[in-house]
């Protein structure tokens, strides 16, 4: 039990830490020469998605308790 809730724990906070670098670093769409064009996509559906099962992951290893 004790390995289940650490890798809850730990696959939870790379999922927010993963959507949240998603959701606010921005992402280089077209390079030509000294031209440089960047999108920022802001929060899509998949970013949220990360980032709400990276917090259900964290509470359920939070609060797994021993049987």
């Amino acid at each position: 039990m004790k390995i289940l809730k650490s890798v809850l724990i730990v696959v939870g906070i790379v999922l927010i830490g993963f959507g949240l670098y998603n959701a606010f670093v921005p992402q280089e769409v077209l390079d030509i020469g000294p031209l440089e064009v960047s999108a920022k996509e802001g929060l899509s559906n998949q970013t949220l998605a990360m980032i709400g099962l990276g917090v259900l992951a964290l509470l359920a290893g939070a609060f797994m308790q021993k049987r």
